[in-house]
């Protein structure tokens, strides 16, 4: 499997929200406007969830990490997953923009409320 140097965010870790700045030392780039299949949702606790797949449109960003701080940055970002309710796990896709890359998607336990823009900014 070839190395995954990618990562689509649609939620906390865009420019702008809370958790950008855990993101932003790992990136090369600006990113670029980027969708995947599925479905976003509200959680009610100021971050969202997204369910990868079937129908509807995840709207996020696709950043390249740098590849000799690739481990460092999964290793920070598993962490903060992990520490938030809903059993967020990292998974690979492939972007609506043709790009491999890794994602957070959500697990359970959470009642969660749908974001029918796709877009945690247009919620």
């Amino acid at each position: 499997m070839p190395l995954i140097e990618h990562l689509f965010v649609y939620g906390t870790l865009r420019p702008g929200d809370v958790r950008w700045s855990l993101l932003e030392p790992f990136v090369t780039d600006s990113g670029v406007t980027d969708t995947v299949s599925g479905r976003l949702y509200d959680t009610g606790l100021d971050y969202p969830a997204a369910v990868f797949g079937g129908e509807g449109t995840v709207i996020g960003r696709t950043y390249r990490l740098r590849t000799e701080r690739l481990d460092e940055a999964l290793a920070v970002l598993d962490e903060e997953e992990d520490t938030v309710l809903g059993l967020y796990r990292r998974i690979d896709l492939l972007t609506g923009g043709g790009v491999r890359a890794w994602a957070y998607q959500y697990g359970d336990g959470l009642e969660l409320t749908p974001i029918d823009s796709g877009d945690w900014f247009l919620r």
